[in-house]
């Protein structure tokens, strides 16, 4: 195991609050947060979203983070470092295996991005897709072999940059890219807003029909969306949080964090549904809407085939800030743990995440009368983990964190006193944040 002083770490806040931000900022900011709220009534989704991540995300990342800090280790030994010799470290190994196992099938998603992208700027996304944009949507995951090159080519790129270390790697694209995707989601969200009826989209975001608060699956959904959207259960705040230097302020980090990421999500919301209820479209188009609706509006747009490219350049940049820190935990364990080099544990572990990911890539062409349940292979994976092993994972972080950690303990590395604020924060993780994310197993599991 390498010496904790040998430990690489963040060279600024303002580069740490950026790649932090840029780990939860990726897909489900953008393609799953719109149509989760198209399906959900807008609005009202909104309200209990923003709630849902001020009570169940805030007091989770700044939980996590203080972990990391901790530790300066992995996320196994952010565990066995406060209750060694425990089965808490499973919770740990269940981190790490479960964003090991999403970045093998987040590629994939990653990749269709990057192939639209590409198709948008050479023009051929245009051309080709005179049938339709559900044929050449369907054409293309179904092609037996080019969903894997274009998996390659993101989970190659996110490769590149975790070996380049915390500074010189996550830190330095992070600092370029986050300040670019906000200036490019906020551009459009400009843009939407001079487009025809651009109106009915942002008051279908921003009004809320209260009658939809009496449906009991828009808190679901929109709980189960604050959860995954900030990637909590995943160790990556553990891990970003263990290259922390004590200079760097915890709580207002957190803050920082979950505002950003919030936001994100919300302008990316008044960007799409202007442009959506413009062209009338299905807001509620479900998983279709970035890779199907949203390029028919596109076409129909003034300049939208630019405005095209910009969103697909955002949507991948956006999904390898997240695949970057999805790597990082895994690296992070076996550099630490194992003594591995960078290089090579980069090697090792996007090495087996391509070959693990190769099933999901072919589960819509050559392997997909394949069926897990009623499943294709990347969507049973998805479901296994987002709807079950990070919940899971959620919902021990914050009863670890709030009874196995020592009362003191924990309080003084997330910078809190036995304050009111203090007191909240640890009963919020005691028993209101658990009981929430058990909702989403309950969900899931059908008995709600």
């Amino acid at each position: 195991m390498s010496a904790t002083r040998d430990r690489e770490q963040w060279g600024s806040h303002y580069g740490f609050v950026l790649a932090t931000i840029g780990s939860a900022v990726g897909l489900g900011n953008i393609w799953r947060f719109s149509y989760v709220a198209g399906e959900n009534g807008g609005g009202a989704f909104l309200i209990v979203y923003v709630v849902c991540v001020i009570v169940v995300g805030t007091p989770i990342v700044l939980a996590e983070l203080a972990l990391g800090r901790r530790a300066q280790g992995d996320a196994v030994s952010a565990f066995d470092t406060i209750a060694p010799g425990s089965a808490w470290g499973g919770v740990g190994w269940l981190a790490v295996i479960s964003g090991f196992v999403i970045l093998s099938y987040y590629s994939v998603i990653a990749g269709w991005a990057l192939k639209y992208l590409t198709g948008a700027l050479l023009g051929s996304l245009w051309t080709q897709a005179g049938t339709g944009f559900g044929a050449y949507f369907t054409g293309f995951i179904s092609n037996p072999g080019e969903p894997i090159g274009w998996q390659l080519a993101m989970l190659g790129s996110a490769m590149f940059i975790v070996a380049g270390g915390v500074q010189k790697g996550i830190e330095s694209v992070n600092r370029l890219l986050m300040p670019l995707l906000g200036g490019v989601i906020i551009g459009l969200a400009a843009y939407g807003a001079t487009l025809p009826d651009a109106g009915a989209g942002w008051r279908f975001l921003l009004e809320p029909d209260f009658s939809a608060l009496h449906d009991p699956t828009v808190y679901v959904a929109a709980l189960g969306q604050a959860f995954f959207s900030l990637g909590i259960g995943m160790a990556v705040f553990i891990t970003y949080g263990s290259y922390l230097p004590r200079s760097i302020p915890l709580k207002t980090s957190a803050i920082a964090i979950i505002l950003g990421d919030s936001l994100f999500a919300i302008v990316a919301g008044l960007a799409i549904f202007p442009a959506v209820f413009s062209f009338g479209m299905d807001p509620a188009a479900g998983p279709e809407l970035a890779f199907i609706t949203l390029p028919q509006v596109f076409l129909a747009m003034p300049g939208g085939t630019v405005i095209g490219s910009i969103f697909f350049a955002l949507l991948v940049c956006a999904a390898l800030t997240s695949m970057i820190s999805l790597l990082e935990v895994p690296v992070a364990f076996l550099v630490h743990r194992f003594a591995f080099r960078r290089w090579s544990a980069v090697s090792l572990v996007g090495g087996i995440c391509f070959a693990l990911g190769i099933p999901s890539a072919l589960s819509f062409g050559l392997l997909s009368g394949i069926q897990i349940g009623s499943h294709g292979i990347l969507d049973a994976i998805d479901q296994t983990v987002s709807n079950y092993l990070l919940p899971t994972g959620g919902i021990l972080v914050a009863l670890f964190v709030g009874w196995r950690w020592t009362r003191s303990e924990a309080l003084a590395e997330a910078e809190l006193d036995d304050s009111r604020l203090g007191v909240t924060w640890l009963w919020l993780l005691r028993a209101v944040s658990p009981a929430l994310i058990a909702l989403i197993l309950l969900s899931n599991t059908g008995v709600l």
